[in-house]
């Protein structure tokens, strides 16, 4: 692991902001390269004064919108087409189907900007985002929100305790426990109004 994240360190520092770049938007899509492993060392190298800490964040937030994309589109274009044609084979009919639509059009805002703060779920939210045809605007919207608070947040670790490793992996599981407790509120919130609107007789 530490030769791993000393190979990040000086491939990022020899790549630059393209480095950070493109190994965001691998880690967004469905290539296995861990946020925890890019964006510290970025932060390091900030710290270092090698790099400047809101462009490399800027990058990073980008390169996770584009990797997203890139499973949006691959969902959208090859993914529908197939599941309307053959779903029905694997017990997913046109009525299932039209309920993640209908679901993404009242909800995709909501689950976009949670997903995206998740391990696991960050790297598939954009596939039922793209199945549904989730409107553009809202999905780069909070794509980036939900994106760019990891990444800053994973940014700061990386300036504030440098290369070490171990803390950086410690403080990562740290800043995710704290990111899965927000989540799990905005949620609860989310759902309770929800559930007040629909029970307001003025809707």
């Amino acid at each position: 692991m530490h030769a791993a994240v000393q190979w990040l360190v000086e491939t990022i520092g020899a790549m630059g902001y393209p480095g950070i770049f493109l190994l965001m938007a691998l880690e967004s899509s469905v290539f296995p390269i861990p946020s925890e492993l890019v964006m510290p060392p970025a932060g390091y190298l900030a710290q270092q004064g090698q790099m400047s800490m809101v462009v490399a964040i800027v990058c990073g937030t980008v390169g996770s919108l584009i990797g997203a994309y890139a499973n949006y589109f691959a969902a959208h274009y090859l993914g529908r087409p197939l599941i309307l044609k053959y779903g029905k084979y694997v017990f997913i009919t046109e009525e299932k189907f039209a309920k993640v639509e209908r679901f993404f059009k009242d909800h995709g805002e909501i689950s976009t900007f949670i997903g995206r703060l998740l391990p696991v779920v960050r790297h598939l939210i954009s596939l039922p985002a793209g199945l549904a045809g989730m409107n553009h605007i809202k999905f780069s919207l909070y794509t980036l929100l939900g994106a760019g608070i990891w990444v800053t947040v994973l940014t700061f670790i990386g300036y504030f305790i440098g290369s070490n490793q171990e803390l950086i992996m410690r403080y990562s599981h740290q800043a995710l426990i704290g990111v899965v407790i927000a989540s799990v509120v905005i949620i609860a919130v989310y759902v309770r109004l929800q559930r007040g609107k629909s029970a307001d007789p003025a809707e």
